[in-house]
């Protein structure tokens, strides 16, 4: 993947051992902060925390990760990207627009601060100790992204929904 930076945004990330690095050159669409007992079980983490973004933004600036099939509850199964030598999943790809969309790992990033998250998900199945933000928007289950991404990010995805058929 080799993208042409369009806006000033640029974040660097990659894996634990610097083998995989890449860079990010867009705005995520939007970040879910998702506490699944799918997610949970996936991250040995109380949550995972993932930026979507267009695949196509992702330049890749060392190795390039190995695509992992791996199973997911909405059994479209995913793809994880990870590093070959110290396997840290970077990002991954679901089922529903594939390696159109990446949900890149937000800890991967160098700065992970520059990607708060916009919304939490599936907060039902959340641990209890968590704390939610009183101002965060904050789902039981999934939403409607139409009601609440902003309208540069639905032009964006809309793109992707065209790319994929």
């Amino acid at each position: 993947m080799t993208a042409q930076a369009t806006e000033q945004f640029i974040q660097q990330g990659g894996c634990a051992c610097g083998h995989v690095r890449y860079e990010v050159i867009a705005e995520p669409l939007y970040v879910h902060c998702c506490h699944c007992t799918w997610c949970q079980r996936e991250s040995g983490a109380a949550f995972a925390l993932n930026a979507m973004v267009e695949s196509n933004c992702i330049n890749l600036l060392k190795t390039p990760p190995i695509l992992i099939d791996t199973p997911s509850e909405s059994g479209q199964g995913q793809k994880i990207a990870r590093c070959p030598q110290c396997q840290v999943a970077l990002w991954s790809h679901y089922g529903g627009l594939g390696e159109l969309l990446s949900f890149i790992k937000v800890g991967t990033l160098d700065d992970p601060d520059t990607m708060p998250p916009d919304i939490h998900i599936f907060t039902q199945s959340k641990q209890d100790w968590i704390r939610l933000p009183a101002d965060g928007l904050i789902f039981e289950r999934y939403y409607n992204r139409k009601e609440l991404w902003p309208e540069s990010s639905l032009t964006r995805f809309n793109a992707l929904l065209e790319q994929r058929q």
